[in-house]
Parts: structure tokens; sequence; C-alpha cells
């Protein structure tokens, strides 16, 4: 069996595969919780997550993929990741990275935030290194960024996977899983390439089992105008099925802005594009939003209400859990959502309330 495990760690993402061979595949790292304030209910990353990759018996993790360098995404990862670019950031009490994933902007980018500007650091010592990274889309500008390194775009092109295909090196029959690429992804117009989406990673993880696959999308913090791209360009090349899922990590701690333009005064109504990517949700699905507590009235900065009650329509439709990773599972002690990848597909790992053990919750064998 696999499992997926999110983190109550506020508005931010942190997001850990951990296959049944024992590979170990992490989505963001944002360790944001405030050890001076007694008040703070987000958990403490940095030891649980260590004990969740097996510390101290396992010291690394096969893949670390940063999704885009916003401070929720990354914060923490220069104090507690073995970084090869500076001995400042090197020691027996780090994580050692095996392969570091990153969108082509984080690379080229100039000007960030402090933890942002160091992994930017490592991300090009690798790239340039051509050692331990993989980086996503094909940008002119990246290769632009090569030239001004004194560098030929050519000789990097085997470190570089474009949205349309699978990541090399991780296949279904060998490690149980699969990625997709969507994004980020380059439009043509015409004779000129248009970039689109090249500060967010998304993909489709299809993770398998005994023979059955289940199918996870991770959205990141894509907008929806974002996301339409997505649908119209995996549509286009007749590729719905890289749209499916079994879970799905709602996009902007459940902002309305991954759903329309306007939010609604009851609740956001998702463009046509996104409604129709909702209902590619496998009945009895698990839908993880990794946010602060909903709240019960209209709020500027997400978590949204308006969006939250659009995806419960998508909950009672496909008969889905909806989580939401700082009420999980209650407001007062959230803990970790872990999700179950077997025969059975996705399974969300239920903590009894009244209880000091975890049990799976139980639903019927799925079909197909």
């Amino acid at each position: 069996m696999h499992d997926i495990i999110f983190y109550p760690i506020g508005n931010g993402d942190t997001c850990l595969i951990r296959l049944e061979s024992g590979k170990r595949i992490g989505f963001d790292f944002a360790d944001l919780h405030d050890p001076d304030d007694a008040s703070d209910k987000r958990m403490p990353l940095a030891k649980n997550y260590k004990a969740d990759l097996g510390w101290p018996k396992r010291k690394e993790i096969d893949v670390l993929a940063i999704t885009h360098g916003d401070i929720d995404h990354v914060k923490g990862i220069p104090e507690h990741f073995w970084l090869d670019h500076a001995e400042k950031y090197q020691g027996n009490d780090r994580i050692k990275i095996k392969e570091l994933w990153v969108p082509a902007a984080l690379i080229v980018e100039e000007g960030s935030e402090d933890d942002t500007k160091i992994i930017r650091a490592e991300a090009r010592h690798r790239f340039l290194k051509k050692t331990g990274i993989r980086v996503f889309s094909r940008p002119e500008h990246l290769k632009d960024w090569l030239e001004k390194q004194g560098k030929r775009f050519a000789d990097y092109q085997d470190l570089i996977t474009n949205a349309g295909r699978t990541v090399p090196g991780w296949t279904l029959d060998a490690q149980g899983i699969e990625f997709f690429v969507h994004s980020p992804f380059a439009e043509k117009d015409g004779e000129k390439i248009l970039d689109r989406n090249d500060n967010c990673l998304v993909m489709q993880a299809v993770l398998r089992i005994e023979n059955e696959d289940t199918r996870f999308l991770l959205t990141s913090d894509i907008t929806y105008e974002e996301l339409e791209r997505i649908v119209a360009a995996t549509c286009g090349h007749e590729r719905d099925e890289r749209l499916a899922w079994d879970i799905y990590k709602i996009p902007h701690h459940c902002s309305y802005k991954s759903l329309a333009e306007e939010k609604g005064k009851q609740k956001t109504e998702p463009t046509k594009k996104i409604a129709w990517l909702l209902d590619q949700g496998a009945e009895r699905s698990v839908m993880v939003c990794s946010s602060d507590v909903i709240p019960t009235e209209t709020t500027d900065q997400p978590p949204h209400i308006e969006a939250y009650r659009t995806y419960q329509d998508t909950e009672k439709r496909l008969d889905a859990d909806l989580v939401v990773t700082m009420d999980n599972p209650t407001k007062k002690a959230p803990e970790r959502t872990v999700i179950e990848v077997g025969k059975d597909k996705a399974k969300l790992k239920k903590s009894a309330i009244t209880a000091s053990i975890a049990v799976t919750s139980t639903q019927s064998p799925r079909m197909g």
C-alpha cells in the first residue's frame, strides 16, 4: 500500500507521498508554525516530516518538488534540508535531497524572499552541474539564462521535461507511480511562443497497487485561467484521462480565483471548463484543502467560504471525502491528513475523536 500525507500548517502546502517500495516524494515544504505563539495550532513540521520519512534510519528524500517559490511552499527548506551549494546548509541533522524538481521560472527569476533566494541558488547550482535536478518547461528565457552563463541550451535538454510528458525514471511497472506534467507549458501564437503559468508546477500522479490505478491531481496555487488552459490543451490532445482524479488537491488554499473570476455572493460559480474538471472525479474520491479553517463569512484572503461551498457540491455529487487540513480531525487539535492508496483506490484514514488510535474509513469496493 502507498500513502499520501498532508500536514496542518495553515495556508501552506506540504505533501509527502510514501510508496510501498520505500521511495519518498515530497511536494513543497513550509514550516509555518510559530514556536513563540502558544495558540498556534499549526503543526511543527520538521520533526513530524522527518518521522514520516523514517528518520534517523532514513535521512534522504528521493524527490523534493517545489511547485513555485512562494514562502508558503518553501519556508524552512534552507534550515532543514541539506543543500549542496554551500556548506552552511549542510549537516547530519538535515534531510538530503536526491533529486530536486523545480519550474524553470524558479531558476531564472531575480529577486525573491530569503528562503526562495536560497533555494534558487541550490537549483541553479544543481542545474549548471547537471546533477540531482529536473526542470519543468522550456521557456525561451531559460535558454537565454543558460547562454548568459556561457552554456549551450542543447547540453541541458535531458534535464528538462515539458508539459504533456511523463517524468523520466518513474514508471508504474518499476516504482508503482508515474507523473504526467500539465504545467508549466508554452503555447504557440503563430511563430511566437507564449509562456503560460511558468510559476506553478501541476501534475497528475498515477499510483498503482495490484493493477489498480489511483489518480492524484496536484494543482498547487493555479488560477482558473491557467487551469482552463490545461483543460483545453489536454482535451485538445484527446488525453482526457490525464485529468481524471481519485484525489484532488484543491488549488490555492480554497481561493475562489481557482474557480472563476467572480467570488459570488453565496457560492462561486465555476467556469464551464473548471466545472467539467471537477466532474472528472471518481465516486468516493478524496478532496484535500490545505488551508486554515474555513471561515463562516466572506473574507478577502483564502480560504473563501464561497469557493468551499462549490467544492461541497462536488463532494455531495461524488459521495467524496472533503477534508480541510486545519480542521482534521478537529479545529482544536488538527493532525496529519493521511490517504491510503491500495487495491480499493483512495481511502481517507480517519481519526476517531474519542479514541486514541486511528481507524480507516470503510467504503465499498470500486468498479473500474
